[in-house]
């Protein structure tokens, strides 16, 4: 996404951050069954990193 790489004068984000929270949220996911819902939001992304602000988890 264009907004991603930087836009009206803002610098592009973390794309690797991104796909580190992507890949870590899968395997906790798959490694951990008995979550039936999970709910990150919002999820800040900055040029050098992302955080996580909030996140909801339902067994």
């Amino acid at each position: 996404y264009k907004i991603l790489e930087g836009v009206r004068g803002k610098p592009p984000v973390d794309q690797e951050a991104i796909v580190r929270i992507l890949l870590k949220t899968s395997k906790m996911l798959m490694e951990c069954p008995e979550i039936k819902e999970l709910d990150m939001n919002p999820v800040l992304v900055y040029e050098k990193d992302a955080k996580i602000v909030d996140a909801r988890v339902i067994l």
